[in-house]
């Protein structure tokens, strides 16, 4: 343990000289390999898994982040750097509002988008945006097609022009989960004081779940920076950044430490919780998580791919596949839609990858499994 230990200390100290963004240009680094598509299989007993570019859901949309479905099976869409909100419905794309104090940066802006679990009774979205100063979390009032009455129900979370996080997901119990990054500040992760590097899980006025270990606003520590959230039934899953070697996946126990900055990837270090899969930064930067069919399906930025992970009972069951491999350029964020399909946002218009003609777009992907 001693000697592994020694190996990731002086792999960290390589990575204080050659640091990099969580969100590396899709030009950087090794190239992408070749394009993977139709039907992967799924082994150890997990079905194998097809999935299809079935229409194009939606054009035109600038830097899309955050994704929220509607009991009426529109969508809401959050613009990273505008700080619009729009709405999606029979392909229909019309605005509903702006977040009121959105400053954006490289990796800041509107980024996650909830809806309440009780909507319409309670008719409430949440908004995780870059304030300036800090990363903060809003409760929205959502009614008759528009925005009003905004309130901040949890702030202080750290930001910086990298390292946000921003996921927003409503959990089964009902209780809103948030992936926050380490605000560029690598210490932030273990500092118990701190709302970077965590993620948090909070009632709808911004206080501590009741259950949290130790009545804190966060249920886990050691995160770089979470921006991808998704629950197998009460199983949380989270897809995390690394930094110029390992980014992962990993299944979420509450009180557990997922070892950043002294671990990235899979490292075996005592007190530390190892993730159930890493890639190579270049194959993929994870962002948006969803769960269906067995899977994880991950959207991948520089990796410019939508990876398909068998899972079950936290803990991966097959091999990782790759699916739209460099065609469709760089993928932020995947939502389960009403009708059992996918929904997959293009982020070509970031800064960072190479535009398309109607870029940015939402994807509608089916899923088979046999």
């Amino acid at each position: 343990m001693h000697g592994r230990a020694a190996v990731v200390v002086a792999a960290l100290a390589l990575a204080l000289v050659s640091g990099c963004s969580d969100d590396s240009p899709s030009g950087a680094g090794p190239a992408p390999a070749p394009a993977s598509s139709g039907t992967a299989s799924g082994p150890r007993g997990a079905a194998a898994v097809s999935l299809t570019v079935a229409s194009t859901v939606a054009t035109g949309i600038e830097v899309p982040w955050g994704l929220a479905f509607l009991p009426d099976k529109s969508a809401l869409v959050a613009e990273r750097d505008s700080g619009k909100i729009k709405r999606i419905a029979d392909g229909q794309v019309s605005e509903v509002g702006s977040v009121d104090g959105v400053k954006n940066s490289s990796e800041g802006g509107l980024l996650g988008l909830a809806v309440d679990p009780g909507y319409p009774g309670k008719p409430y979205i949440y908004a995780y945006y870059s304030g300036g100063d800090d990363n903060r979390i809003a409760r929205i009032t959502y009614q008759d097609g528009k925005l009003s009455d905004q309130q901040v129900i949890l702030d202080g979370i750290p930001a910086a022009a990298i390292h946000n996080g921003g996921r927003l997901r409503f959990g089964p119990d009902g209780f809103l989960y948030a992936g926050t990054g380490d605000g560029s500040d690598r210490p932030n992760s273990q500092d118990d004081d701190s709302l970077g590097g965590k993620i948090l899980r909070i009632t709808t006025e911004g206080k501590a779940a009741p259950g949290n270990p130790d009545g804190r606003v966060w249920i886990t520590k050691g995160h770089r920076n979470v921006q991808g959230l998704a629950f197998d039934g009460n199983q949380l899953y989270a897809a995390e950044f690394g930094q110029n070697t390992w980014d992962e996946l990993n299944a979420i126990t509450p009180g557990s430490n997922y070892g950043w900055p002294a671990a990235e990837g899979i490292s075996q270090l005592d007190g530390m919780t190892d993730p159930i899969a890493q890639w190579h930064t270049a194959d993929a930067s994870p962002s948006g998580i969803a769960f269906a069919k067995g899977y994880v399906f991950m959207a991948s930025l520089r990796g410019q791919r939508l990876w398909a992970i068998p899972v079950a009972g936290g803990k991966r069951v097959g091999e990782p596949q790759a699916f739209f491999t460099n065609k469709y350029g760089r993928l932020r964020t995947v939502e389960l839609a009403p009708d059992g399909s996918l929904w997959v946002t293009t982020s070509n218009t970031d800064g960072r990858g190479g535009t398309r003609d109607g870029d940015d777009r939402i994807l509608r992907v089916t899923i088979s499994t046999s």
